[in-house]
């Protein structure tokens, strides 16, 4: 039942499909004072905006850096909560969801969320002493209970649910097939939607149409199989035909653009980098527990990442 915090830092244009650890209830919000925005499921998030991630599957796209904030408890914690804040448990729907809350208290929790993150930074033995942890703890929860539960919610519409199912078949096929280059066509027929619908499902949820997510993907599958495989046994030339890139040198160019260096640099680097470079983003879905009642990590993410959190 301990309270899980992250604090994130993006400094690139980032396209992400993920999912959240079953039984945990994942907020996340804008922690820079500078106005941004991002779509998250299809719905505008805009400074001061908490998503509530109800479902395990989500999609996000942001258009330029940004720093970003997230709580989680355990379904059963957080009922409790607002049981004991507010006289009820938490009535999130089902459908996901954002909620606006009131500015004076999101300003408080966010000042308290930097505390405890330059905490976590500067003097984390603070976080081993018990009473102080839980403190900030308390602290913390009582002002996420407050901001969800005074706070008002925007829904998402029917439209953009349905949206969203097509997308999430989408991301399901993707899924069951990682290391192929993949059609349209055959695509269309697995999930049962029109080109045109998966278009416009693609486009409001992913800010592109499928044939350039596509494209990114098998950029990115190069990109980890370059990184896994050995300059000993096999060439670039391979791995890119078997990804599906016939014209070599427009794809050398386009992989230099999207990852700062040569298909062939990337296929030679050394082990331990290869190694860094390959491991998958980890969020709530995946967060080593640290031997204190607080739980705090912290990622700065300096690569792109594709769909499946593959750096």
């Amino acid at each position: 039942d301990q309270l899980w915090m992250q604090r994130f830092y993006q400094n690139l244009p980032l396209v992400n499909a993920g999912a959240m650890k079953p039984g945990r209830r994942v907020f996340t919000f804008f922690t820079s004072a500078e106005p941004q925005a991002m779509r998250h499921c299809g719905m505008d998030v805009l400074s001061g905006d908490i998503i509530v991630n109800n479902f395990d599957e989500i999609h996000q796209k942001t258009d330029a850096e940004f720093r970003l904030g997230s709580m989680s408890l355990t379904t059963r914690a957080l009922d409790a909560a607002c049981k004991a804040i507010t006289g009820r448990e938490f009535s999130g729907s089902p459908l996901k969801h954002l909620v606006r809350p009131n500015a004076a208290l999101m300003s408080r929790l966010l000042k308290l969320h930097e505390m405890v993150g330059q905490i976590a930074t500067t003097i984390p033995e603070v976080l081993e002493v018990p009473e102080a942890a839980r403190s900030l703890e308390q602290q913390l929860i009582h002002l996420l209970v407050r901001c969800l539960t005074d706070g008002a919610s925007v829904r998402m519409t029917s439209g953009g649910r349905r949206y969203d199912m097509i997308v999430a078949k989408f991301e399901e096929y993707l899924e069951a097939n990682p290391n192929v280059p993949l059609y349209l066509p055959e695509i269309c027929a697995a999930i049962g939607a029109a080109e045109r619908t998966l278009r416009m499902a693609c486009q409001e949820h992913l800010g592109m149409g499928p044939i350039r997510y596509l494209a990114l993907r098998r950029m990115n599958l190069v990109r980890r199989a370059l990184l896994r495989a050995g300059s000993s046994t096999t060439t670039v030339t391979r791995i890119a035909t078997d990804h599906g890139f016939w014209e070599l040198g427009r794809f050398s160019v386009n992989y230099h653009a999207m990852f700062g260096e040569t298909p062939s640099a990337t296929l030679h680097r050394p082990p331990d980098d290869r190694r860094v470079l390959a491991e998958p983003l980890r969020t709530h879905a995946r967060t080593q527990k640290l031997p204190t009642r607080l739980c705090c990590q912290y990622q700065s993410i300096r690569s792109p990442v594709d769909a499946h959190g593959y750096s």
